[in-house]
């Protein structure tokens, strides 16, 4: 929450990057805050020092997931300091948050909605993780709680990643950075997984072969991904092949690289070579 600290600490550390950023070692400077935490004199401050880029925490646009959450701010703070950082001229990216407390897949989709409403210049979700020591982590004890498990995470975050795809609105990352601390033990419960973001992109790529599969049973099925998306269409661990060779009864399942466009997938009638 960068723009919550201290105003004079705050011009302190830009100012700093000044050398940095007068000889090209750094080539832009983004920063991290709450939405209750922007006004105009602040975007002022931060446009002065060289800042481009504003990531606004948003996690929700519903207001009981906001309240249950703790979070302090409204989703009218939200979408009014979203307004101020594009009207600033400045790159907005903004955060959400899936599986919060009072959350659901509706509401998530919603925030989406929402979101997308607001033009960013980029998006990040973050499927909640229960970290220890906390008061999530003291909900979840007590059982006032229920994460998300990795599983539906990542099938609701691959909708949401549609979502964000069809409004040409670049999703920056999904899911949290795995450390050391996450993967050894901090990642109590919730939607952590250290491949979390290749998980979500093969669900995307499974709901694509879903579909073109659909009334099919019992033959082999040919797909073309664009060059580099070999992996991702497989799914994790071949988890794709495995999941829609079982549902169709397919004697087999191809995926073949070739020159089409990121992203695309294809059905063929033959298959091809490499």
């Amino acid at each position: 929450s960068f723009t919550a600290i201290d105003p004079g600490e705050q011009k302190a550390l830009l100012s700093a990057l000044a050398p940095w950023r007068e000889n090209g070692t750094v080539s832009g400077v983004r920063v991290s805050t709450r939405p209750d935490c922007i006004t105009e004199e602040i975007l002022a401050t931060l446009s002065h020092y060289g800042v481009e880029t504003v990531e606004l925490g948003v996690q929700s646009m519903d207001e009981d997931v906001l309240r249950l959450s703790g979070r302090g701010h409204t989703s009218d703070d939200a979408a009014n300091a979203a307004k101020l950082v594009k009207a600033a001229g400045l790159r907005l990216i903004l955060q959400m948050m899936t599986g919060l407390p009072g959350d659901t897949a509706e509401k998530s989709l919603c925030t989406a909605e929402r979101l997308i409403s607001l033009k960013p210049d980029g998006v990040r979700i973050y499927p909640t993780v229960v970290i220890r020591d906390t008061a999530l982590y003291d909900l979840w004890q007590k059982g006032d709680y229920t994460p998300q498990s990795v599983e539906d995470a990542a099938d609701l975050c691959a909708l949401l990643w549609e979502k964000f795809d069809a409004a040409n609105i670049p999703v920056i990352r999904c899911g949290l950075n795995p450390t050391e601390e996450l993967s050894g033990g901090d990642a109590a419960a919730g939607a952590y997984h250290p491949a979390f973001g290749e998980l979500v992109l093969g669900r995307k790529y499974r709901r694509k072969m879903d579909a073109l599969l659909e009334g099919d049973r019992g033959e082999e099925a040919v797909f073309v991904v664009s060059r580099g998306q070999l992996s991702a269409a497989l799914g994790h661990k071949r988890e794709n092949v495995r999941y829609l060779t079982e549902k169709y009864g397919l004697n087999r399942l191809k995926i073949h690289e070739t020159d089409i466009q990121k992203g695309e997938i294809r059905r063929i009638s033959v298959a091809i070579e490499k």
